[in-house]
């Protein structure tokens, strides 16, 4: 493990020594203060365009930039939206797969499928066509901003989710410096990042190569990844842009299986024996091709159009007993498109936009001893296809008011070929699923630049292909749809107080009745898979808020504390349900806090505690298996300026053993294993550098 770590660390400084000869041979200081504030002046003009259509939606919708990620360790998703209101998100299984849920989606068999989010990448695909993340979830580190949308606040990412969507945009040459990025710490976590480009006039281009290697904090834990992100842009004249985007993967990831209470009792960090046993992994190759191309037809109207294709190949033990053992072995292909046309006539800003995708895979469910592929089980050859339209219409009907309202017309379809080897039996659900959802809201522009905001929508989302395969009824019937209404209201803003003190805030109230939840829970004949059953009525609901501040310590501002908090409050739960009554939903705790109180001066030091306050959850529909609460401490300290900025954390200060992430049960039995550990005391410190 030492000689690996020495290999890479050999290779990032391999390749940022000729980044940085040429920086210092062909490059004069004034070039490069020019090279950086240009990077600046456009990156910030990125921020204020999605700032600008964050304003226009009467709903929740959260901003993270990258540059906050360089000051703390964040080495998955979960990591990224750590203070993201309404989003839980809870890792132990695995170094980059993260469970997240937002406003309530996906709360059944946690950290399988991973639906009810739509991931994008600068408005493209990422999730499969029939909604699944199952295979593949964005690097926080590649992205240079990330946008949610919660829930219905998605539509104009085109999004028929419970959950909304994130769509990550990526850094280019122009609004990003060639940079060198080393971080490490507990649990054997070393990850290394080199960022180069180059802008010659209508071109540029810039790449990332990365690394990471990773023991973990539980045994049979250890993570092997690396990946290289790239684009490169034409300007054909001043109104017509493209970028090509290329990314590629190798994640290799042993899992070390869920734990009795006993056993985590025990010992939280030990691995599951059947696990160790069994090889578990979950080991995914992807590259992925994308195209986009933006036309500013004039100053009041522009037509975008994208094109992506991924594939990614699975290779995943996951059951291992003396009875009965999978391993699945897949190559999923996905392939879609995206066009936007923006209009703005008189009051009116108009967005018109489609997506498509298709998606198919192909293989098998295997036997296996100790993760090595033996005979197939089942030939698998599964296809899907999504079509997302949709209208909005951003009409200024007053001074300080606007009316936001839009429709999405879905159009989707779901088929699962399983062909039982020994038999020839197939098993081949199938379904179409259309749907028109409609949304209407308002927004009030207040004096100071803050708004209230208020809005009706439709929720609806189709089953993805792994829900049909695991259907819990014994014919090919397909699962049906889930849908139902929601209602938010809301405020966001920046209030300035006195000369130099600020405080932001983001708050939501959502309330939506659904129809048809689809909840699977952890089949018990076979561990690793899933049953899933369509739910006649619940409901989801919850408060959502972020608040922020900064405030001056003295006269001239030398000093000053800035405290974060989030702050979500969740009711999940079914309703007057024939056999579960009003009994809460699983996964997801009934609060959950996070924050930090932060000091700073003006040289770039920073320092402070961070807290996290989690309620206790049902690991069960039946309501009977409680997973306590916990409260976590940690503390962040760093150095930023101007070209090169240098962090420290400690996570979990007291070392407290807690469950962080679990697999769902109709009734969990007292010795089911389904627990898993979160993070115990760890340490990281990281370094960044800009040329």
């Amino acid at each position: 493990m030492y000689l690996f770590k020495r290999k890479y660390l050999a290779i990032f400084a391999g390749l940022s020594l000729p980044m940085t000869s040429v920086a210092n041979t062909n490059t004069t200081l004034l070039a490069a203060n020019d090279r950086l504030e240009t990077v600046l002046v456009l990156g910030e003009k990125i921020k204020k365009e999605l700032e600008a259509e964050q304003a226009l939606t009467p709903g929740g919708v959260t901003i993270i930039e990258n540059t906050d990620l360089y000051e703390r360790n964040v080495a998955n998703l979960g990591d990224m939206l750590r203070y993201v209101p309404g989003v839980w998100t809870a890792s132990g299984a695995t170094g980059d797969s993260t469970f997240f849920s937002s406003r309530g989606s996906n709360l059944d068999a946690t950290n399988y499928d991973g639906n009810g989010i739509k991931l994008l990448q600068d408005g493209l695909p990422v999730t499969a066509a029939d909604g699944n993340n199952h295979n593949r979830i964005m690097d926080p580190l590649a992205a240079r901003y990330a946008t949610i949308a919660h829930g219905a606040n998605a539509l104009t990412y085109g999004a028929s989710t419970l959950g909304g969507a994130i769509d990550f945009t990526t850094p280019t040459a122009r609004d990003t410096g060639s940079e060198i990025f080393l971080n490490s710490g507990s649990h054997g976590q070393l990850q290394g990042r080199v960022t180069g480009g180059a802008v010659s006039e209508a071109f540029d281009g810039l790449i990332t190569i990365e690394a990471k290697d990773w023991d973990g904090f539980r045994a049979h834990h250890q993570q092997d990844r690396k990946g290289i992100y790239a684009n490169a842009g034409w300007q054909f004249n001043d109104d017509v842009k493209t970028r090509l985007y290329l990314t590629y993967i190798d994640n290799n990831q042993q899992l070390p299986g869920a734990l009795t209470a006993t056993q985590f009792a025990e010992d939280p960090y030990q691995a599951q024996p059947a696990a160790v046993a069994g090889n578990y992994q979950y080991n995914v190759e992807t590259w992925r091709v994308a195209n986009k191309t933006r036309w500013d037809i004039n100053q009041d109207s522009s037509l975008s159009i994208g094109f992506s294709y991924e594939d990614q190949t699975l290779y995943h033990p996951i059951v291992a007993s003396p009875f009965f053992s999978l391993l699945i072995n897949t190559e999923q292909k996905n392939a879609g498109t995206s066009l936007r046309y923006n209009v703005r006539v008189d009051e009116h800003d108009l967005l018109v936009g489609l997506n498509y995708g298709e998606t198919t895979v192909d293989g098998g469910n295997y036997s296996h001893d100790a993760g090595i592929r033996k005979n197939i089980m089942t030939r698998v050859d599964n296809e899907a296809d999504s079509l997302e339209l949709f209208l909005v219409d951003r009409w200024q009907i007053a001074p300080r008011w606007k009316l936001v309202y839009g429709v999405q017309a879905v159009d989707a379809n779901r088929e699962v070929r399983n062909t039982n080897v020994q038999n020839g039996s197939l098993y081949n659900p199938h379904a179409g699923y259309d749907s028109i959802n409609p949304r209407a809201g308002v927004i009030y522009q207040q004096e100071n630049g803050s708004e209230l905001f208020a809005n009706i929508s439709r929720l609806y989302e189709a089953p993805t292909n792994y829900e049909l395969e695991d259907d819990s009824s014994p014919d090919n019937k397909a699962l049906e749809a889930m849908h139902g209404n929601v209602i938010e209201v809301g405020s966001r803003g920046k209030k300035v107080l006195g000369t130099s003190n600020y405080w932001r805030w983001e708050f939501s109230v959502y309330y939506a009745r659904l129809q048809d939840e689809i909840l699977s829970v952890d089949d018990p004949n076979a561990p690793g898979t899933s049953l899933s059953t369509n739910m006649d009525n619940t409901i989801h609901a919850g408060i959502e808020s972020l608040i922020s501040a900064s405030f001056s310590l003295d006269a001239n501002s030398r000093h000053r504390i800035e405290p974060l908090v989030s702050v979500t409050i969740n009711r999940f739960s079914f309703n007057d349900d024939p056999y579960y009554g009003n009994n809460d939903l699983p996964a997801a705790p009934g609060y959950a806090i996070k924050g930090e109180i932060l000091y700073r001066n003006n040289q770039g030091f920073f320092a402070g505690p961070t807290f996290d306050i989690i309620d206790e959850r049902y690991a069960d529909f039946n309501n009977t298996y409680t997973v306590d609460s916990y409260t976590l401490l940690g503390l962040r300290t760093g150095f930023t300026h101007e070209d090169w900025e240098v962090y420290g954390e400690i996570r979990n200060l007291s070392d407290k053993k807690y469950v962080s992430l679990f697999s769902v049960r109709d009734t969990a039995a007292a010795n089911a294993a389904i627990l898993q550990a979160g993070e115990p005391r760890s340490v990281y410190v990281g370094v960044k550098f800009t040329f």
